[in-house]
C-alpha cells in the first residue's frame, strides 16, 4: 500500500472521478487518514478510514441472462464488483439461433426474460438499452454455438458444420466478445473432441482473445483435464483461463498441488495459462451433472422420455451410484439450492439423504425422482473441497478470484432459492476471511487478484488500475470491517464494510446503500 501527498490543489483524474489531495501509482491501494472521493455531479464521498482500489473485476460470472432480471446487480456491486466477464462454462446468452434457440428462448421466458436478441451485437445493444449498474463483458460459449449448429447430440461435426461453428466464433468476436468458453463437464462439451475445441479457440487466439474452460473433470481425472486445457492453449495460441480451479471429492484432495504444478510448469514453458477460484469449500451446479453424457443427450424432452423407460432408468441409477462412489462421496453433501415447481419448494435447503429418508426411498432414487419432477431444473450445492486446498489455491500467484456467481437480489425468483453465497460475498470474503482473519494472502496481493490481474487476462486495458486515462471504477472499503455476510443457510445478505462503489465515475453504492444508478456499459473487445 502506497500513497503520496502532492498538495491541496492537485488531483488524480480518472474518467470522471478524482481523489482529492493525493497521487497514486497505477494499481496501488490508496490509504490515508482522511480524503474525499469527488464523483460526477460534484458529489463528495468521505473516505476517512477507508482504502480505495480499482473496482473488482469478476473474471468468472454467469450474469449474462440474470443481469436482465436484476439490472441493478445488487449482489455484485454491494461486494465491490464493477465489471463481470460472463458467458462462462460453455454457455452464453448469445448467439441465440439455430437448433438450440427454441428451447433456450422457452427457458428464458420461464424465467421472465424476453429473449429478443440473436447475436452478440444485439445482446450488447439490449444491455445498453436496458441500462445496468455494472459493466458487462462476454465470452461466447462453445456449447451454445455447437447446440445452435446441430443440437445437443453426441457426434463429431462434419467439415461443413465445423466451418460453420468457426464462422460463428468469428462473428461473435467481431461483434465484441472477449473470447471463447467451454463447459466440458456439461453437454454438449462432453461430446466435443479436443481438436474441435482447438479449431474454435484458434479464432480467439488470432484475435488476442481468451479461452476460458470449465475443464472436463474436476475430480478423479483432474490432472488429465488440466493437461487438455493447456494443450488447447499451446495449439491455439489463445490465453487460457482454467475456471474455478478445485479438487472436488475427498478422494481427490491430494491432487490439488499437482494441478497447480501443471499450471506453473506450462506457464514457464510459454503457455499463457492462469486460473481462477472462489473462496469456498462448496461448488454449485445442476443435479443432472450426476447423469452420464448419454443420458443427457438431446433436450429436456429426451431426458424425460429416458426416465420413463425402465431399462434406461436402471442404467441411470447405476451410473449415479458409480459417480457418487468414485468421485463425490456422501449424498448428504449435496444440498438442493433451487427447484422449478412450487410442490418441491420445501426441499430447498435440504440434502439428498434427508429427502430420500422423508420419501422412503434410496438416495439415488430421490435424485432421479427430483430430476424427473423438476424436468431437469434442479440447482444444487455440493460440499466437496477441503479448506486447506482452498487456501492453497487462493495463495498461488497464478490464481485470481472469480465468483462463479451471478447478479441477483432477495426479491423475485431468486428469493425462492437458497443460492451459493458466492453471488453475494465472494470478493468480500477474500478480504475478510483470507486476508484479515486467516492471513493467507496480503492485501495488495488480494487486490491485484481482483483488479489488474483479471483486467490483463481479459484484455480490459482501460480498467483494473487507478491511473490517469483509466475508467473511474473504484471501490472504497474498510479493511477492518469488510465482511461477507452471506452464508449457506442465509445467502441473501449483502456484504458490509464497503460503503462506496463507483462505476464509470458514478456512485452506484453510496454510504452502504445502492443509489439506483445504472452507469454500467456493455464492454466490447476492441
Amino acid at each position: 500500500m502506497t500513497s503520496a501527498r502532492v498538495g491541496r490543489r492537485e488531483f488524480l483524474r480518472s474518467g470522471g472521478c478524482v481523489i482529492a489531495g493525493y497521487a497514486l501509482r497505477p494499481a496501488a491501494i490508496f490509504a490515508a487518514p482522511s480524503f474525499d472521493l469527488v464523483v460526477r455531479g460534484g458529489l463528495v464521498l468521505d473516505g476517512t478510514g477507508l482504502h480505495v482500489c480499482p473496482g473488482f473485476i469478476d473474471i468468472h460470472s454467469h450474469s449474462d441472462a440474470d443481469i436482465l432480471l436484476y439490472p441493478t446487480a445488487d449482489s455484485r456491486v454491494r461486494q465491490g464488483i464493477t465489471t463481470e466477464l460472463t458467458g462462462n462454462c460453455g454457455g452464453s446468452a448469445a448467439p441465440l439461433g439455430g437448433a438450440g434457440a427454441e428451447e433456450d428462448r422457452r427457458s428464458y421466458q420461464e424465467r421472465g426474460i424476453e429473449a429478443t436478441w440473436t447475436g452478440v451485437g444485439s445482446y450488447y445493444d439490449l444491455l445498453d438499452k436496458t441500462s445496468v449498474s455494472i459493466n458487462q463483458a462476454l465470452l461466447v460459449g462453445q456449447g451454445t454455438i455447437r447446440t445452435n449448429a446441430i443440437g445437443n447430440v453426441d457426434r463429431r461435426l462434419t467439415a461443413d458444420e465445423l466451418a460453420a461453428v468457426i464462422r460463428a466464433v468469428e462473428e461473435a468476436m467481431d461483434e465484441g466478445a472477449f473470447g471463447l468458453s467451454t463447459g466440458l463437464e456439461y453437454t454438449p462439451g462432453r461430446y466435443t473432441p479436443t481438436e474441435e475445441i482447438v479449431a474454435m479457440a484458434r479464432v480467439a487466439g488470432r484475435r488476442g482473445g481468451l479461452y476460458g474452460s470449465h475443464i472436463r473433470n474436476e475430480e478423479a481425472a483432474l490432472l488429465e483435464a488440466i493437461d487438455e486445457a493447456i494443450a488447447i492453449g499451446r495449439l491455439s495460441g489463445a490465453r487460457v483461463q482454467i475456471s474455478h480451479l478445485k479438487a472436488s471429492g475427498r478422494a481427490n484432495w491430494s491432487k490439488q498441488q499437482g494441478a497447480l504444478d501443471l499450471i506453473a510448469s506450462a506457464r514457464r514453458d510459454g503457455v499463457a495459462v492462469l486460473a481462477d477460484a472462489y473462496p469456498y469449500t462448496a461448488y454449485s451446479t445442476g443435479l443432472t451433472i450426476l447423469l452420464s453424457a448419454a443420458a443427457r443427450e438431446g433436450g429436456t424432452a429426451d431426458l424425460m422420455t429416458r426416465l420413463k423407460d425402465t431399462a434406461w432408468r436402471e442404467r441411470m441409477r447405476r451410473e449415479v451410484e458409480d459417480q457418487m462412489a468414485r468421485e463425490l462421496g456422501d449424498y448428504a453433501l449435496i444440498v438442493i439450492a433451487q427447484v422449478k415447481t412450487p410442490a418441491n419448494q420445501g426441499l430447498v435447503g435440504r440434502n439428498i439423504k434427508e429427502i430420500a429418508t422423508a420419501w422412503g426411498v434410496e438416495p439415488v432414487d430421490a435424485v432421479l425422482r427430483l430430476i424427473e419432477q423438476e424436468e431437469g431444473s434442479v440447482s444444487i450445492i455440493g460440499h466437496g473441497m477441503s479448506p486447506e486446498n482452498v487456501e492453497l489455491v487462493l495463495r498461488h500467484p497464478l490464481v485470481m478470484v472469480g465468483s462463479d456467481g451471478s447478479a441477483m437480489a432477495p426479491v423475485g425468483r431468486a428469493a425462492q432459492a437458497r443460492p451459493h453465497p458466492r453471488s453475494y460475498g465472494a470478493f468480500a470474503r477474500v478480504l475478510a476471511h483470507y486476508v484479515r482473519d486467516r492471513r493467507v494472502i496480503d492485501l495488495p496481493q488480494a487486490v491485484r487478484k481482483m483488479t489488474s490481474m483479471p483486467a490483463d487476462q481479459i484484455g480490459l486495458s482501460d480498467r483494473g488500475r487507478i491511473a490517469r486515462g483509466k475508467k473511474a471504477d473504484l471501490v472504497a472499503f474498510d479493511p477492518a470491517r469488510v465482511k461477507d455476510e452471506a452464508t449457506f443457510e442465509q445467502p441473501h445478505q449483502y456484504a458490509t464494510g464497503i460503503p462506496h462503489v463507483i462505476v464509470n465515475g458514478v456512485a452506484v453504492v453510496e454510504r452502504g446503500r445502492h443509489t439506483g444508478a445504472k452507469p454500467g456499459r456493455a464492454l466490447r473487445r476492441l
